[in-house]
């Protein structure tokens, strides 16, 4: 009877993970690796694709607009004459709409991401705010341009725009209006509402990728939570929100509509002297020449996206370089 008791118990017995799978079909298994090696050429098919269309672009604009550069294009002013026309105005017109921008969106966007992330508790209100969060960065970008419109150049209509409240004098470096009507401020704030939400939602990722053992340990010494923050986590999350800063300021300065908006003008033959000048951007001026019928327009148009390709790896390049120094110095 025993023994007959022992045979049950070695037939029942339960077959490990390995023996499972080894008992498989061999036809499952050549099925399962065709759906696999399908899958994985689809997406090289369509990445392949993507780039492919991408070079196809990026030749064609420089055949078009490469004759067109030089030194005299950067440094002249738009004209009706395409052989006398530049991107003196908008491109620094873009520089300083984006270095305000970069100003103004970083250290609240960051500041916005510390407090969710590290002292904020859960609870309704701090889910409500995440929520809210994620859909404004799905907006369009148009819908800001009108809430730059109301917000920082008529100021919710409680100062009149024919009068406006000055400080200082408007050849000054240091001057300043409320409204801040259609000017570079009120430009370069209004792409800071745009890009806000995305240095939130990359900080918070790049927050969260740091340890919770490290925090932990800092506490463990007596570190205050600030201090935790700052010594700490801040400096490990830094190259990845310094990457989310790449990205959004890449965003900033290819948006046309919101600038559009503020009523900004397409022809303008001056750079800006201070936060209240007159500006336009790289483009709206863009987009002025490609509406021309005459072919030399669209060759200054073809000639200006490669000017702005170039500021954007510029400062994308510059962003690398700083986010390489801080993550060198931190280890």
């Amino acid at each position: 009877m025993h023994s007959l008791g022992g045979r049950a118990q070695s037939t029942t017995r339960t077959r490990t993970p390995g023996e499972i799978v080894a008992a498989a079909t061999p036809t499952s298994q050549v099925g399962r690796r065709i759906v696999d090696r399908t899958f994985l050429g689809v997406c090289i098919a369509f990445t392949a694709l993507a780039v492919l269309l991408l070079v196809i672009l990026l030749v064609s604009i420089w055949q078009d607009g490469h004759a067109r550069l030089s030194w005299q294009f950067l440094s002249a002013f738009a004209s009706r004459k395409t052989e006398e026309a530049g991107v003196r105005a908008p491109l620094w017109g873009s520089i300083w709409v984006c270095v305000i921008c970069a100003v103004a969106a970083l250290p609240i966007g960051v500041g916005t991401a510390i407090y969710l992330e590290e002292f904020s508790k859960r609870s309704r209100f701090r889910s409500f705010i995440q929520l809210n969060i994620a859909n404004l960065a799905g907006v369009p970008s148009i819908v800001y341009g009108i809430l730059g419109l109301t917000a920082f150049a008529r100021a919710f209509g409680t100062a009149n725009s024919e009068d406006p409240i000055t400080f200082g004098q408007p050849e000054s470096f240091f001057y300043l209006q409320l409204p801040f009507g259609n000017g570079v401020l009120a430009g370069g704030l209004t792409l800071m509402l745009v890009v806000l939400p995305i240095v939130i939602v990359s900080s918070q990722e790049a927050l969260r990728t740091v340890p919770g053992s490290l925090r932990t340990a800092a506490l463990a010494l007596g570190a205050t939570q600030w201090q935790t923050t700052w010594n700490i986590t801040l400096p490990a999350s830094i190259p990845m929100i310094m990457t989310g800063g790449i990205l959004a300021m890449s965003r900033a300065i290819g948006e046309a509509a919101p600038i559009l908006v503020l009523g900004v003008p397409l022809f303008i033959r001056s750079t800006p002297s201070n936060l209240m000048s007159d500006f336009t951007v790289l483009p709206l001026q863009i987009y002025n020449w490609s509406m021309r019928q005459q072919s030399g327009f669209h060759e200054l148009a073809a000639a200006g996206i490669i000017v702005l390709l170039a500021v954007l790896l510029t400062l994308n390049a510059l962003a690398v370089i700083i986010r390489h120094r801080l993550q060198r110095a931190n280890g």
